[in-house]
């Protein structure tokens, strides 16, 4: 008898475990199928324009007038501008400066953009000589120049560093001196 009883408890524990598993199968095919039901296109209450699927946003940094500190200023720029040299671009704009007049421009007036290459993740970026010659002196004034520069061409995911050139020359320095750019500057040390 014990026989008997042993066998039908296992019998009905077999029995529960198939009911179970198949009640657990055809639960979770109801979600699968659920989930796999078509899925309407989303179509916007407005169309995109041609000009806002050609604009992008750009980051250029100044010097905040107020605290001294470097703040970027966005723009929302024609990416078409971007495409035949986005890093003489981006210079071309800090040399212009800032549209916000909370901030200021740090790079000196009249500077000129001989060249710029990017060789590996480093931007080579030929000023010309009133890059130096009409900065304002002093390391913090100097310092304010190079940091613009990194962080606005920096934002470009293919250059982490500078090298500055004035008139093709390398190893040169303002005036005063006090920052030389014979090294790269990297956008870590900013």
């Amino acid at each position: 008898m014990k026989k008997k009883e042993g066998f039908l408890i296992v019998f009905f524990l077999v029995l529960l475990v198939v009911i179970l598993g198949v009640v657990i199968y055809y639960f979770n095919k109801n979600k699968l199928e659920e989930t796999n039901e078509i899925v309407q296109e989303y179509v916007p209450a407005e169309e995109v324009s041609d000009e806002q699927l050609r604009s992008t946003i750009i980051s250029l940094y100044f010097v905040n007038k107020d605290s001294g500190e470097i703040n970027p200023e966005a723009r929302t720029i024609n990416i078409n501008l971007l495409l035949e040299n986005p890093y003489k671009y981006l210079l071309e704009q800090l040399i212009e400066g800032p549209k916000n007049e909370k901030l200021q421009k740090v790079i000196p007036d009249n500077t000129k953009i001989n060249n710029v290459e990017l060789k590996g993740d480093i931007l080579y970026i030929d000023f010309s000589h009133e890059f130096i010659d009409n900065a304002l002196e002093g390391k913090e004034n100097e310092s304010k120049i190079i940091e613009t520069i990194v962080k606005t061409v920096t934002e470009l995911n293919e250059v982490n560093a500078i090298k500055i050139l004035i008139d093709g020359e390398e190893n040169k320095c303002f005036k005063d001196e006090e920052i030389n750019f014979e090294k790269e500057f990297l956008r870590e040390d900013y």
